[in-house]
Protein backbone atom coordinates (compact mmCIF):
# COMPACT_ATOMS: atom_id res chain seq x y z
CA UNK A 1 0.00 0.00 0.00
CA UNK A 2 0.72 3.59 -0.87
CA UNK A 3 2.01 6.06 1.96
CA UNK A 4 -1.11 8.32 0.68
CA UNK A 5 -3.37 5.26 1.34
CA UNK A 6 -2.46 4.64 4.64
CA UNK A 7 -3.03 8.10 5.75
CA UNK A 8 -6.54 7.72 4.14
CA UNK A 9 -7.25 5.17 6.26
CA UNK A 10 -5.72 6.39 9.08
CA UNK A 11 -7.89 9.70 8.84
CA UNK A 12 -11.08 7.97 8.22
CA UNK A 13 -10.15 6.03 11.23
CA UNK A 14 -9.83 8.62 13.67
CA UNK A 15 -13.02 10.59 11.97
CA UNK A 16 -15.52 7.33 12.81
CA UNK A 17 -13.45 7.50 16.36
CA UNK A 18 -14.36 11.21 16.98
CA UNK A 19 -17.68 10.36 15.90
CA UNK A 20 -18.40 7.59 18.66
CA UNK A 21 -16.90 9.74 20.85
CA UNK A 22 -19.04 12.40 20.11
CA UNK A 23 -22.27 10.22 20.27
CA UNK A 24 -21.49 8.67 23.47
CA UNK A 25 -21.35 12.54 25.09
CA UNK A 26 -24.73 13.58 23.71
CA UNK A 27 -26.19 9.84 25.40
CA UNK A 28 -24.36 10.78 28.49
CA UNK A 29 -25.69 14.23 28.32
CA UNK A 30 -29.34 13.16 27.40
CA UNK A 31 -29.56 10.61 30.42
CA UNK A 32 -28.56 13.48 32.58
CA UNK A 33 -29.96 16.16 31.93
CA UNK A 34 -33.14 14.93 29.71
CA UNK A 35 -33.71 15.50 25.93
CA UNK A 36 -34.24 18.85 24.24
CA UNK A 37 -38.43 19.17 23.51
CA UNK A 38 -40.04 22.24 23.46
CA UNK A 39 -42.35 22.28 25.91
CA UNK A 40 -46.34 22.05 25.66
CA UNK A 41 -48.53 25.23 25.49
CA UNK A 42 -48.66 28.84 23.63
CA UNK A 43 -45.32 30.38 23.18
CA UNK A 44 -43.71 33.04 24.34
CA UNK A 45 -45.33 36.22 23.57
CA UNK A 46 -48.48 34.77 22.18
CA UNK A 47 -51.87 35.95 24.43
CA UNK A 48 -55.20 34.74 23.93
CA UNK A 49 -57.66 35.92 21.98
CA UNK A 50 -59.88 36.43 24.13
CA UNK A 51 -59.20 36.85 27.51
CA UNK A 52 -62.36 37.05 29.01
CA UNK A 53 -63.32 33.79 28.03
CA UNK A 54 -60.64 32.44 30.63
CA UNK A 55 -62.36 30.93 33.69
CA UNK A 56 -62.76 32.91 36.89
CA UNK A 57 -63.14 30.56 38.97
CA UNK A 58 -61.37 30.54 42.29
CA UNK A 59 -62.50 27.40 43.77
CA UNK A 60 -60.14 25.35 41.80
CA UNK A 61 -56.84 27.35 43.11
CA UNK A 62 -54.95 26.04 45.31
CA UNK A 63 -54.88 26.85 49.29
CA UNK A 64 -52.43 24.64 50.58
CA UNK A 65 -47.98 23.58 49.41
CA UNK A 66 -48.49 19.90 50.98
CA UNK A 67 -45.14 18.23 51.77
CA UNK A 68 -45.71 14.31 50.23
CA UNK A 69 -43.02 13.03 50.23
CA UNK A 70 -38.98 13.21 52.19
CA UNK A 71 -38.08 14.14 55.66
CA UNK A 72 -40.85 16.71 56.00
CA UNK A 73 -43.70 14.65 54.94
CA UNK A 74 -47.33 15.67 56.66
CA UNK A 75 -45.96 19.52 56.53
CA UNK A 76 -48.49 21.84 55.03
CA UNK A 77 -48.51 25.74 54.11
CA UNK A 78 -51.20 27.96 53.52
CA UNK A 79 -50.61 29.88 50.24
CA UNK A 80 -50.98 33.50 49.85
CA UNK A 81 -49.55 36.08 47.68
CA UNK A 82 -45.70 36.07 49.14
CA UNK A 83 -43.62 33.70 46.84
CA UNK A 84 -42.14 30.64 48.70
CA UNK A 85 -38.85 30.03 48.78
CA UNK A 86 -37.36 26.43 48.89
CA UNK A 87 -33.87 24.88 49.98
CA UNK A 88 -31.56 24.11 52.67
CA UNK A 89 -31.08 28.30 53.42
CA UNK A 90 -32.34 29.52 56.94
CA UNK A 91 -34.40 32.10 55.31
CA UNK A 92 -35.95 29.89 53.13
CA UNK A 93 -40.25 29.41 53.45
CA UNK A 94 -39.49 25.93 53.50
CA UNK A 95 -36.37 24.51 54.76
CA UNK A 96 -35.31 21.13 53.19
CA UNK A 97 -32.66 19.69 55.28
CA UNK A 98 -31.67 17.35 51.84
CA UNK A 99 -27.52 17.26 50.72
CA UNK A 100 -29.70 17.45 46.74
CA UNK A 101 -30.88 20.62 47.16
CA UNK A 102 -29.17 24.03 47.12
CA UNK A 103 -29.59 26.97 49.47
CA UNK A 104 -31.56 28.24 47.31
CA UNK A 105 -33.62 25.92 44.91
CA UNK A 106 -36.95 27.26 43.67
CA UNK A 107 -39.22 29.40 44.15
CA UNK A 108 -43.04 28.88 43.70
CA UNK A 109 -44.90 32.21 43.24
CA UNK A 110 -48.38 33.40 42.42
CA UNK A 111 -49.19 35.24 38.70
CA UNK A 112 -52.45 35.80 36.80
CA UNK A 113 -54.94 33.09 39.39
CA UNK A 114 -51.86 30.26 39.22
CA UNK A 115 -48.66 29.28 40.84
CA UNK A 116 -45.64 29.36 38.89
CA UNK A 117 -42.82 27.13 40.00
CA UNK A 118 -39.18 28.29 38.98
CA UNK A 119 -35.68 26.35 39.57
CA UNK A 120 -33.58 29.52 41.16
CA UNK A 121 -30.36 27.73 39.21
CA UNK A 122 -29.49 24.81 41.30
CA UNK A 123 -27.18 22.05 41.11
CA UNK A 124 -29.68 18.86 40.94
CA UNK A 125 -32.97 20.65 39.33
CA UNK A 126 -36.18 20.95 39.92
CA UNK A 127 -38.75 18.55 38.47
CA UNK A 128 -42.28 19.31 37.73
CA UNK A 129 -44.15 15.62 37.33
CA UNK A 130 -41.25 13.95 35.77
CA UNK A 131 -40.30 17.00 33.51
CA UNK A 132 -37.50 19.11 34.37
CA UNK A 133 -38.26 23.15 35.19
CA UNK A 134 -36.39 24.73 32.50
CA UNK A 135 -38.15 28.07 32.96
CA UNK A 136 -40.67 29.16 35.23
CA UNK A 137 -43.66 26.53 34.57
CA UNK A 138 -47.35 26.47 35.81
CA UNK A 139 -48.03 24.14 38.32
CA UNK A 140 -51.28 22.47 38.10
CA UNK A 141 -53.33 20.88 40.88
CA UNK A 142 -51.65 17.65 42.64
CA UNK A 143 -48.84 17.52 39.97
CA UNK A 144 -45.84 16.60 42.54
CA UNK A 145 -42.48 19.07 42.57
CA UNK A 146 -39.62 17.08 43.61
CA UNK A 147 -37.14 19.38 44.62
CA UNK A 148 -33.82 16.54 45.80
CA UNK A 149 -35.80 14.14 47.73
CA UNK A 150 -38.62 16.28 48.85
CA UNK A 151 -41.98 15.66 47.11
CA UNK A 152 -44.28 18.49 47.54
CA UNK A 153 -48.01 19.26 45.59
CA UNK A 154 -50.42 22.12 45.38
CA UNK A 155 -53.65 21.41 47.47
CA UNK A 156 -57.30 22.67 47.91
Amino acid sequence: MSELTLLLIRLAFLAVLWFFVIAAVGVIRTDLFGSRTAPAGPRKGIKPTNPAAKPKNKKGEPRQLVVTGGPLQGTTINLTETPITIGRANDATLVVTDDYASSRHARLFPQDGQWIVEDLGSTNGTYLDRSKVTRPTPVPLGVPIRVGKTVIELRK
